[in-house]
């Protein structure tokens, strides 16, 4: 595996790949690796003939200064993990290299209602942030495919609206989501709870399944108040549990077959600030 700390070396690197007509597969990371991280390594080994990744933790999507010092860092574990994946190429960017003009002032993207709505509402400027990073990624990388996981679902919506704005013809490939033998999805963030903590955070797993076991005996508010209340009593702090449709994030009032439907949650535990997603029906 090649290290490149230069966007601009990366590009010379790949374009030499281009022109022997290599299919490319990226993965966009901010490092503190996890197996759902080597996962989406896997997929893009599986579907081309080059897989490059990318470390960095980017300033601009954090709407909390706290949380993006507190981010967790192993860098020299991800980079042994990256390369035992069979990882081609990464990116070890500074800020300075990816925001060469600063990271001020940047584009604004018209991303709809998702910037309203569940993580756009909570995390005001998060989603412009992570457009300016991925923007930026997809101009150095042009992979073929970038592959994303299911966890963040919401942002794999703003970043397939992003390659629609900006005109990319890489193609979203959504990797299911990996979760620890208790249900937990593997996050990054995970790192920072104490062992009391990571016994409690099953409980935002434990709420969402409640949901999709109950999803045809209970009416859809009842359902995600009763959610709500679980996590509440286990000692959350709720930002939203709500059921949508999972093609446009709007709102359901009853779960229908015809529709394909997904509950997702954000709650804090302390300062730590965790996130899920079940399909429903």
């Amino acid at each position: 595996m090649i290290i490149f700390k230069e966007p601009a070396s990366l590009a010379t690197f790949l374009n030499e790949k281009r022109r022997l007509q290599k299919s490319l597969g990226f993965v966009p990371t901010m490092g503190a690796l996890h197996a759902g991280h080597l996962l989406l390594i896997n997929e893009s080994r599986a579907g081309n003939d080059l897989v490059v990744a990318s470390i960095f933790v980017n300033p601009t999507q954090f709407n909390d200064a706290k949380d993006f010092q507190k981010y967790p860092k192993t860098i020299e574990k991800d980079v042994y993990a990256l390369e035992k994946a069979g990882c081609d190429g990464l990116l070890l960017p500074d800020v300075e290299g990816m925001y060469p003009d600063g990271t001020g002032n940047g584009q604004v993207y018209d991303l709809g209602s998702l910037e309203t709505k569940l993580e756009g509402f909570y995390r005001p400027g998060h989603f412009q942030g992570v457009c300016r990073v991925v923007h930026r990624l997809l101009d150095i990388v042009q992979p073929d495919r970038i592959y994303l996981g299911q966890k963040d679902f919401q942002q794999c919506m703003v970043i397939k609206r992003l390659i629609s704005i900006i005109g990319s013809e890489a193609k979203v490939v959504v990797c299911p989501t990996l979760r620890d033998a208790d249900g937990l999805a593997m996050s990054s963030r995970n790192m920072r709870l104490n062992p009391d903590q990571r016994l409690t955070a099953t409980g935002i797993y434990e709420a969402l399944d409640e949901v999709r076991q109950n999803q045809h005996t209970k009416q859809v508010q009842e359902l995600e108040a009763s959610a709500v209340s679980s996590l509440t009593a286990r000692g959350f702090r709720v930002d939203y549990v709500k059921i949508v449709d999972a093609s446009n994030l709007e709102p359901v009032a009853q779960i229908s077959s015809g529709k394909k439907m997904v509950a997702l949650a954000a709650a804090y535990l302390d300062d730590i600030r965790l996130i899920d997603n079940i399909f429903l029906n």
